[in-house]
């Protein structure tokens, strides 16, 4: 077990690694107490070179060396389910991994289903078992266990060789493109940046009320900075179901405040309580958040169910023939919009996606494509046209 426990160490370690093709990537990090991600290990492995776990709680580590390194854009950083560990890079050492490889992403395209776990991927590509018995420890507690510690290690170890097989089946199939085309959005810094201005967003507020979103979209902010100020989860200062009872009867008062029920008790009198009220007035006065998504994409007629049901079938025929996960080619809402006609801005009619499904999604939709039952089992029929 090869611990770095030191920037001299973590220098070494880097030196060795630089060279190689690739190296996979994995953090153990807390969240549930704090705003802000705790990176509390963070584990790397070369292929035919050395694996080690960077302990970066140990006094006076410097974490340059390592971001240094996932900055390279001469070695490819191998990760799996990366979104989280590349939010922790992009806060902490300012970096995104580029070039950069999502085994789990890649294992959408090679078939492994809609959200492939990594001890799916190791068992059924490395034909190893994984421990996972320590999966939920709490990693900023020191020592550590060689249990722990060896169930890290795992996480980065295996990981080499499922990013081997997956790259083959990747360039076997000719599919290379279609996950560098996912793994583009994961490197887009605008999607790690966590602005109060955008935090009503979360809230997915089902009204188009403008005087609601605006408040909503004020207090929401406040929220988000008290809770980055602090460093506690968002909750910890006011619960969602507050913030949109809020939005929707505003109080003008300390005692309007204490009167909404998913308020604590109290809390209209402290200090974060007069802050709050004051974001209300401010966002009775202020315009709604703009764009609004409410007003985006307004569907020229209603979808027909029957024709989601329809293209939801014909999606997972298509994906089952291509071995792709179907979310990976067209969501929920790309379905709904298909069967209402809206088809601007639908990704599943563009590139790859719109060669898998969204050419027969429209030929479906215009009666030129049908789906039968034969023998028992859903098919595609293609429809003579009429002379």
């Amino acid at each position: 077990m090869r611990m770095i426990e030191s920037t001299g160490d973590l220098e070494a370690l880097v030196a060795e690694i630089e060279t190689a093709p690739y190296v996979s990537l994995d953090t153990e990090f807390m969240r549930d107490q704090t705003y802000w991600p705790k990176l509390c290990l963070m584990q790397v492995a070369a292929p035919g070179g050395p694996a080690a776990i960077i302990d970066p709680l140990t006094e006076g580590m410097d974490l340059s060396p390592i971001y240094r390194l996932i900055k390279s854009a001469s070695i490819v950083k191998v990760l799996h389910a990366a979104r989280q560990d590349i939010e922790i890079f992009w806060h902490q050492g300012g970096v995104i991994p580029d070039p950069l490889f999502d085994t789990q992403i890649a294992a959408m395209v090679c078939g492994f289903g809609d959200a492939a776990s990594y001890e799916t991927l190791v068992r059924r590509l490395t034909n190893t078992e994984l421990d996972k018995s320590v999966r939920f420890t709490d990693w900023s507690r020191r020592p550590l266990s060689n249990r722990q510690l060896d169930y890290a290690l795992a996480d980065v170890t295996h990981l080499c060789r499922v990013y081997e097989a997956l790259a083959r089946e990747l360039h076997r199939t000719g599919r290379e493109s279609w996950v560098e085309e996912e793994i583009a959005a994961l490197k887009d810094a605008d999607l790690y940046e966590l602005d109060p201005v955008n935090a009503w967003r979360r809230l997915k507020p089902r009204t188009a009320n403008k005087r609601f979103l605006a408040v909503l979209a004020t207090i929401a902010a406040w929220r988000e900075r008290e809770a980055q100020a602090k460093d506690v989860p968002r909750n910890r200062i006011l619960r969602d179901e507050a913030l949109l009872e809020i939005a929707a009867h505003p109080p003008e008062s300390p005692e309007g405040l204490e009167r909404i029920r998913s308020v604590p008790k109290g809390f209209a009198a402290s200090r974060s309580g007069r802050s709050l009220l004051e974001s209300v007035t401010q966002g009775l006065a202020s315009p709604p958040p703009t764009p609004l998504d409410l007003d985006r994409h307004r569907r020229k007629r209603e979808p027909s169910p029957s024709a989601i049901d329809l293209l939801k079938t014909l999606l997972r025929l298509r994906a089952e023939e291509a071995k792709v996960a179907p979310r990976l080619i067209a969501t929920s809402d790309d379905i709904e919009r298909l069967a209402a006609f809206d088809d601007e801005g639908v990704s599943a009619l563009h590139g790859w996606r719109s060669e898998v499904f969204g050419k027969d999604a429209i030929a479906l939709r215009e009666g030129r494509l049908a789906i039968a039952l034969e023998k028992g089992e859903a098919v595609i029929v293609e429809l003579e046209d009429e002379p």
